[in-house]
């Protein structure tokens, strides 16, 4: 902090305010939650007063500092705006106002987000249950914070915020490069695999096997713990599958719909939300089994399986066209469908050539996302340097 400016207490600067209303059963009601790490207040789906039932609640004021008193320590702070007027929070919440016009209501949440802030936050606010600590009102206002006078305040304020503006552009623009990153791969993939002889085209079901899955009883802990991998949907994050977050036991394959697939199959999801926008497939480098919202395809002599899965992900449009919405707003791929899709089989030798072209493009996608990664990082690591400068008084 910088060295020259005043110090004052809390209490000093801030007036508690706890205006307690009561409840009408009839009426709509918003409440306000505030997010840990400087990430400000938002608001709640309206509901009646009945459903919030004895709950006791305060309201929320336009320029409210609103402290969240069990995450404060983690800097659960917010400045209410009048998007948050009329609306009300629980007694979780701890309200106060600016005395006197002594202090802008912003740069005492922007102090809140520094490391110094945090650690006056930090130092009133015991507890060991977990994240849950208390922020102690009586030891809060008498701490001691830096405060330049109202217009450097307001000067530091606007800076930062500005700042942080061109930040959330920069995030815009890193999101929108990585969406274009996903559709780069699609797009390319996809180019690639339609400029295949239509004569070269087969349906699924004239080239693969498909092998199904179960899931052994859970109430038989004699089925689950052992050395068997034993994939579901959860597993499916990558083109290649060496292993599984459950495994089962050699009891489970006996006692069970289970079944033992082996080395080169290619796996894919056929029920779950992430067909929405998303067909899974990989390629099983080990003996493994499966959950029954998954199919293991087996190529048949001449289909390599790395250059289905390739296939399979460059028309993940067609096959998600194909799923099914069930009574209970799931998604679902019947096998007759799937079979019905038709893929390109050309000879292996073209097979093995796409194959590597496609790998090279997914290295350059990801050379590019890891780049991108790297600009989240540093965009992440942007605004609490801005923020010590700003209270070090280094801001032009």
């Amino acid at each position: 902090m910088n060295k020259a400016w005043p110090l004052a207490t809390i209490g000093e600067v801030l007036q508690l305010q706890r205006r307690w209303i009561k409840l009408e059963p009839d009426q709509l009601y918003t409440e306000i939650g505030v997010r840990s790490f400087g990430k400000g207040i938002f608001r709640k789906n309206p509901v009646t007063g009945l459903s919030l039932g004895n709950k006791r609640v305060l309201r929320i004021c336009p320029g409210d500092l609103v402290f969240n008193n069990v995450f404060a320590w983690e800097g659960a702070v917010g400045v209410a705006s009048e998007a948050e007027a009329g609306t009300i929070g629980s007694h979780r919440f701890v309200t106060y106002t600016v005395k006197d016009n002594q202090a802008d209501a912003q740069f005492l949440r922007l102090y809140f987000r520094t490391e110094a802030g945090l650690t006056v936050l930090r130092s009133v606010s015991p507890g060991s249950a977990g994240r849950n600590k208390t922020l102690n009102l009586d030891h809060f206002v008498k701490q001691r914070i830096p405060l330049p006078p109202l217009p450097e305040q307001q000067r530091i304020v606007a800076k930062v915020e500005n700042l942080v503006a061109k930040i959330e552009d920069a995030r815009g623009l890193r999101t929108e490069a990585r969406e274009a990153s996903g559709v780069l791969w699609k797009t390319g993939a996809g180019l690639a695999i339609r400029a295949l002889p239509k004569q070269q085209w087969q349906a699924l079901s004239d080239v693969v096997d498909i092998g199904g899955g179960g899931t052994p009883s859970k109430d038989n802990p004699a089925f689950w713990n052992g050395t068997i991998p034993w994939v579901s949907p959860k597993d499916m994050k990558q083109r290649e599958i060496t292993g599984s977050q459950d495994h089962i036991t050699e009891a489970a394959l006996s006692g069970s719909a289970a079944k033992l697939h082996p080395i080169g199959v290619v796996l894919v999801v056929i029920r779950g939300m992430i067909l929405v926008h998303t067909f899974p497939s990989a390629v099983l480098r080990v003996p493994a089994t499966i959950n029954q919202d998954m199919k293991a395809l087996y190529p048949r002599d001449g289909l390599l399986p790395e250059y289905l899965c390739a296939v399979l992900w460059a028309l993940n449009d067609d096959v998600t066209e194909r799923v099914d919405r069930s009574s209970h707003d799931t998604r679902k791929l019947v096998t007759s469908k799937l079979q019905a899709l038709r893929v390109p089989v050309p000879h292996s030798a073209e097979q093995r050539r796409l194959v590597v072209q496609l790998d090279n493009l997914q290295a350059k996608v990801g050379a590019l996302r890891a780049s991108q990664a790297q600009s989240a990082a540093e965009l992440d690591a942007l605004l609490p340097s801005i923020l010590d400068r700003a209270f070090k008084g280094e801001l032009a």
